[in-house]
Order: structure tokens, then sequence, then C-alpha cells
């Protein structure tokens, strides 16, 4: 099986996208990697990490908003998926991690 590499992105990179990344960096056949949209995140999304995805997941629609009018021209061809996880959880919160099991789990299996 081909490994999928996922890129999850949020507002700011502190607390869900970076839980995402850890939570799925130890599937099989999945690599991870996460970036925030908003001025200052603390790891600012950049062009050559939506070149390298095979699947873009956003937590919310707002933030599809903002990919697509941003960096449309590198978006050809990939999937983005928005999770519908809103803001309300700290850095790896097991609640956190049960809705992005259930949310996003299935995509990469």
């Amino acid at each position: 099986m081909a490994v999928c590499r996922v890129l999850f992105l949020c507002s700011r990179n502190r607390l869900r996208s970076p839980t995402a990344e850890q939570v799925f960096a130890g599937w099989p056949d999945v690599e991870t990697d996460s970036a925030g949209l908003a001025d200052d995140a603390d790891v600012s999304l950049s062009s050559d990490q939506l070149d390298w995805a095979d699947l873009i997941v956003v937590m919310e629609r707002s933030h599809r908003r903002r990919l697509m009018q941003r960096h449309r021209q590198h978006l050809k061809g990939k999937r983005v998926v928005v999770a519908d996880i809103p803001d309300n959880y700290a850095f790896m919160q097991p609640e956190l991690i049960e809705v992005l099991l259930r949310k996003v789990g299935h995509l990469l299996r």
C-alpha cells in the first residue's frame, strides 16, 4: 500500500493540528505534518507542505476558505477535507483525540 501524506491545518498550529499530527503519525502507511493558517501561527503553512501532501485536513470551514484564497495554485489535484472540529480543546486532550479518531481516522484506513 502506498504511503498517504496528510497535512493537518488549523489557525495557529498550537492545539488541534499538532495533536492530529502526533495522533496519526504512528499509523501504518501514514506520514503527517501540520501548520497554521494565521499570520501568528507557530508553524506557518508553506507551499512545500502543500506540494508534499496527498490529503489536507482542515479543522473548520473558515480554514478551507482561507486556504483556497491564499494557496489555490497549490491545491490542484489535492483532496481537502473539513473535519469540523471547533477550537474547544487543549493540546493532546483525550476528548480531542477521540474526535480526531472518529472524524479523520476512516480517511486514513
